[in-house]
């Protein structure tokens, strides 16, 4: 149920609002090869290569060589933006009907810890669930590999409430991974964690 009080929503993108299998990447980098993907890269931590394509310090093609160089030399770069895709799966348009009743009463904005190959394959699948673009739906969109920063650090959280004008107090944040549910209270954030076994229409009822 949520607070009276509150005037503005953040959501995050990955496991709030399309859905996500993390497993099935590690799976898919485990048949090229790869059989240490998943200490490399996990939904609670990650390696400094993940982290730079998710801040935009480094670009897909230097991230696509840097797995290469770590898998059997007859790899492709297809098959390895493939394997990096596979924790992508789809997006109901019940959760897209739900935000665009959501964005009549609050503000909604979305905030997501994302990098360029995911975000371009992420967006295909919303405008093959709706025709109504993501920016119709969100007043602003915040892409960490676009910002130069990620959650769950204090500083993206004000980036947001101070660009957009909001009071922290009255700004409720929604995400699946309790890490970035921490930045978001020192950040001042109301929040709610979304758990596997919850959904947004329960939240929202």
């Amino acid at each position: 149920m949520i607070e009276k009080n509150v005037e503005a929503i953040i959501f995050d993108f990955g496991g709030v609002i399309i859905n996500l299998d993390y497993n099935a990447t590690i799976d898919a980098f485990k048949k090229l090869g790869l059989d240490n993907f998943d200490h490399l890269y996990s939904q609670a931590t990650q390696s400094n290569l993940f982290d730079s394509i998710e801040t935009g310090k480094i670009s897909p093609q230097h991230f696509i060589n840097s797995l290469l160089r770590l898998l059997p030399k007859e790899t492709t770069p297809k098959q390895v933006i493939n394997a990096w895709n596979a924790m992508l799966l789809d997006i109901s348009i019940e959760r897209i009907e739900l935000l665009q009743e959501l964005s009549k009463r609050y503000k909604i904005y979305l905030l997501s810890n994302t990098n360029k190959i995911h975000i371009d394959t992420a967006l295909q699948t919303w405008n093959r669930t709706t025709n109504k673009p993501i920016e119709y739906i969100f007043e602003k969109v915040y892409f960490s590999h676009e910002v130069h920063m990620r959650k769950p650090h204090v500083e993206i959280f004000n980036l947001v409430t101070t660009n957009e004008g909001l009071n922290p107090a009255k700004t409720l944040f929604i995400d699946d991974s309790i890490q970035h549910i921490q930045g978001a209270i020192t950040a001042g954030l109301q929040t709610h964690h979304l758990r596997p076994e919850e959904s947004l229409h329960e939240l929202f009822s």
